[in-house]
């Protein structure tokens, strides 16, 4: 049979549609409105909430739970074991939020022992094809991973930042809101908000301007960001000293204060990126995100 079919089951909604071919363990939970195709596995303690689309030849193990209006494109797997060799099969978890498209061979594992017990996916997201989300990540709402990202173990990603394809971030790091990270970048230390990353090591370049525009930031904030992040990342001088001007220059910049409330951060574990130039010829050898002007 080619066409979409209604299980009746205990868990699985009666409006839901299930391929031919799919199988539903028993205990999944299975919400209104789903569409499951063919060759999909879905595991004992999965949820999908409703309208979740899962195309075809998706796996989803573990304790797993898909937000409503969520796609899910061939041959991903969501919710699968960590690699992590301390792994022994402890119960933890996966989350994905509502809204998110994922496409096709994307990779998320349940987290790990070692890290909160949940990976998560914020709500909006994007995950094009081929990227990994280790096991302990925290993907923050309206986040877009581009082609074949890598995130490592227990990456935390602020809410929009953009991490752009190929681009590989070390275990433990965090990207801060709003961040863009250029594409084939190796990012193995904190990027504050808004910063803007180029590179292999990745080196701080600018600010994401564009994006900031996009999410409604003034041309007023956008100048004084702009000379704050110059102060703290690029002046000369003792980098406590620096963060405390910042503060106390800026005590009603919302957006400096973010970026100085990142910094000062104890829980974080890696240490800043390092300032640095886009050097690239193709690209104007300048050292602003996109363009010289606020």
């Amino acid at each position: 049979m080619s066409a979409l079919d209604t299980l009746s089951r205990p868990g699985i909604d009666p409006t839901a549609s299930i391929a031919p071919g799919a199988v539903i363990a028993e205990g999944a939970v299975i919400g209104a409105g789903c569409r499951i195709g063919p060759f999909c596995s879905v595991g004992p303690e999965a949820v999908l909430e409703d309208r979740v689309e899962l195309v075809s030849h998706v796996v989803v193990d573990g304790a797993t739970r898909i937000g409503a209006g969520t796609k899910v494109l061939a041959f991903s797997a969501i919710g699968t074991p960590p690699q992590d060799l301390k792994y022994k099969d402890e119960p933890t978890r996966c989350e994905v939020g509502p809204g998110c498209l994922i496409r096709e061979g994307v990779t998320i594992h349940r987290a790990s022992v070692g890290g909160g017990g949940v990976t998560t996916v914020g709500a909006g997201c994007m995950l094009m094809a081929m990227a990994h989300v280790a096991h302990d990540c925290r993907v923050g709402d309206g986040v877009i991973l581009a082609n074949n990202v890598m995130l490592g173990g227990h990456v935390w990603v602020g809410e929009h930042a953009f991490v752009g394809g190929g681009a590989a971030v070390h275990q433990t790091v965090r990207i801060g809101r709003l961040a863009m990270v250029s594409g084939l970048a190796g990012v193995t230390n904190d990027i504050p908000p808004f910063g803007y990353v180029f590179g292999l090591p990745a080196r701080l370049v600018g600010f994401n301007k564009i994006g900031l525009l996009r999410r409604g930031a003034t041309r007023d904030q956008l100048r004084t960001l702009r000379t704050a992040n110059n102060l703290l990342f690029k002046d000369p001088g003792e980098f406590a000293a620096k963060l405390e001007q910042a503060t106390q220059r800026w005590p009603d910049e919302p957006l400096v204060q973010e970026v100085i409330a990142f910094v000062r951060d104890s829980s974080r574990r890696r240490q800043l990126v390092r300032p640095g130039r886009m050097a690239a010829p193709e690209l104007g050898g300048v050292d602003e995100e996109n363009g010289d002007g606020a």
